[in-house]
């Protein structure tokens, strides 16, 4: 904690703007300066990052960087308050800026307009007090963490599924790090993105609302934080749930950075592997436009669409079979021919080639995953179908 002859002071701007804060026996002068002189970096601008960066930027946190590489898509909007229509094909750190700007136009803001890498990672991280991870894929979460470990950093996590959602804070005064709740990653797609399996939109808002007073007490250095504790809740039951956690003695320790993508057995779809081989997977992966060209030609595959009954509602095209890939993956194969091509297709073709990989086990020899699943199709093939 900085000394209070290194904190800046509060002008008459300050004091109007935050005199509720500083009525607080717990912040007063000393704390508002805290938060003043706080620097806090959030890794990602999504439905977490949304609530995080708009309290601190309330709260008076002086200094916000944030991390992101997309854009903004309609589809973000449901549970991404920070960004709005008007912001839809910008990038989202530039969107983010703008309104944290609005509600503070005296926090300096720093953007990083890229993807965060190992190569970039503690250089992008040394120079702030408190790391937020507003992520949503493994590989960058275990990134983060390491970083934070190796840079003597306090990370406050966040995490959500459909209803539920998690929240701790790691690395913080010889506290546990995420390593210590997960030593080891899911295996590859066990675990569905908020694009596959969905999520309830007020959920990330209630999240990282949590991790925004996890930081602002962190700052503070008041009250007890989620050190040493994961929260649980489930939005559904209205229950909050909280699990003890401990620093695993035998754990190795944390010296570098690694590959993280490998670490974590992330398949080589994004790393530009050649889709029209089946290689050791067994199956072929295929674009929609080769597809769509062959059936033009007369080839009459059997469609396998994966995905769940309430995303066919929404969109679908011609489909034999409609088996959600859980079943598929688990053995049921049956109504499914050996003697056609089989062709799977999910939203976007994760799904769908966990379930091609389950024929070629089950013995079937001619798969193809639909590369992109019904989103490509809708896009490249048939622009008349909606995209969700």
């Amino acid at each position: 904690m900085r000394p209070l002859s290194e904190l800046p002071e509060l002008d008459h701007q300050d004091i109007a703007r935050f005199s509720r804060h500083l009525i607080l026996d717990e912040v007063g002068v000393e704390g508002q300066r805290r938060l003043k002189g706080a620097s806090v970096l959030c890794v990602g601008t999504g439905g977490l990052g949304s609530p995080v960066l708009m309290y601190l930027a309330a709260a008076g946190v002086g200094r916000i960087g944030i991390v992101d590489f997309d854009t903004v898509d309609e589809s973000n909007l449901q549970r991404q308050i920070i960004h709005g229509t008007d912001t839809i094909g910008q990038a989202k750190v530039r969107s983010a800026k703008a309104r944290i700007r609005d509600i503070n136009p005296r926090c300096q803001v720093d953007t990083y307009e890229t993807a965060l890498r190992v190569e970039n990672a503690l250089e992008i991280l040394s120079p702030y007090d408190v790391v937020v991870d507003g992520t949503d894929n493994f590989p960058t979460r275990y990134l983060v963490n390491d970083a934070c470990v190796l840079l003597s950093k306090p990370n406050v996590y966040g995490s959500i599924f459909k209803f539920e959602g998690q929240a701790s804070v790691f690395n913080y005064r010889d506290g546990p790090n995420y390593r210590d709740l997960y030593p080891e990653p899911p295996p590859p797609g066990l675990v569905p993105s908020c694009a596959e399996g969905g999520v309830l939109g007020v959920l990330p808002g209630i999240i990282g609302c949590i991790q925004a007073n996890e930081t602002l007490k962190i700052i503070l250095g008041k009250g007890d934080t989620l050190s040493g504790r994961l929260l649980l809740f489930d939005a559904m039951q209205m229950t909050f749930r909280t699990l003890r956690l401990r620093r695993d003695p035998e754990a190795e320790p944390i010296t570098q950075l690694i590959d993280y993508k490998q670490f974590c057995g992330v398949g080589s779809i994004e790393e530009g592997a050649d889709a029209n081989t089946a290689g050791a997977e067994g199956f072929t992966r295929l674009s929609v436009g080769e597809i769509k060209a062959r059936m033009d030609d007369g080839w009459t595959p059997f469609i396998l669409d994966v995905r769940k009954p309430p995303e066919a509602d929404i969109v679908s095209i011609s489909a034999d079979l409609l088996r959600p890939h859980e079943a598929v993956v688990a053995g049921d194969i049956s109504g499914i021919p050996r003697d056609r091509p089989v062709v799977v297709h999910c939203k976007l073709g994760r799904r769908s080639a966990k379930a091609a990989a389950a024929l070629i086990d089950s013995g079937y020899t001619d798969v193809i995953n639909m590369e992109g699943g019904i989103t490509a199709w809708a896009r490249e093939v048939d622009t008349s179908l909606p995209v969700y």
